[in-house]
């Protein structure tokens, strides 16, 4: 754990970048989610990068749609989706406004307020399962569709911010297919945008897409 990372905010320069500039350089730094019972502060360990236009894993791909809206606009603000029916999973938005392209937040070690987590978390086994995970890690920091849209990079009070931390030195990150995205890891275009911490026992266990059958 990182004792005491950089609590410099991110300038909205940093997220106006290609996203594979962003993601790998999003490892180590710390996102702070302001909550009424008090603040929660978890240290990236794990993205994912999504392309806008030129992915087809990206939710932008097609076009502009009512749900997608965030990920079109400015750098630096957040994209929160509902996924399965159940679980929430947080974006950071990259690149020059209209670009569409965005790192999902898969993993990180909750660094403060493990109290908080916990309460939210109540079936992790452990404070290394707290945020192993895109809907774990929204879970933990109370994040839903209420903060799609949020300016994390804003200098007036808001509920997500995201600080300089301790960037993860260059040879301790590895990059490797998306996690159940079609194609990648089978048959299909492999992209190898998903990078991590090595050896951060926070990191999420990959897994390959699996098609959906349909009932016979």
């Amino acid at each position: 754990m990182i004792a005491t990372p950089d609590r410099t905010p991110l300038p909205r320069r940093f997220f106006d970048r290609p996203v594979l500039e962003v993601a790998p350089d999003l490892l180590g730094r710390v996102l702070l989610r302001t909550t009424p019972e008090g603040p929660i502060a978890l240290r990236l360990t794990e993205v994912e990068a999504y392309d806008g236009p030129n992915d087809p894993g990206s939710h932008a791909y097609r076009g502009r749609t009512p749900r997608t809206a965030v990920m079109f606009g400015p750098p630096g603000h957040v994209y929160v989706y509902f996924t399965y029916g159940m679980w929430h999973c947080m974006n950071l938005v990259c690149g020059p406004d209209g670009t569409a392209s965005a790192v999902l937040l898969r993993a990180g070690e909750i660094i403060e307020g493990t109290d908080l987590a916990r309460k939210r978390r109540i079936s992790a086994r452990n404070d290394k399962e707290l945020a192993k995970g895109p809907a774990r890690l929204a879970t933990a920091l109370d994040v839903d569709r209420a903060l799609d849209g949020t300016d994390a990079c804003t200098t007036d009070d808001t509920p997500l911010r995201i600080l300089a931390g301790t960037p993860a030195p260059a040879d301790q990150v590895r990059n490797g297919p998306r996690t159940g995205v079609s194609g990648e890891g089978g048959d299909g275009d492999i992209h190898p945008w998903r990078f991590w911490i090595a050896n951060d026992p926070t990191v999420s266990p990959y897994r390959a897409h699996v098609p959906r059958r349909r009932p016979s």
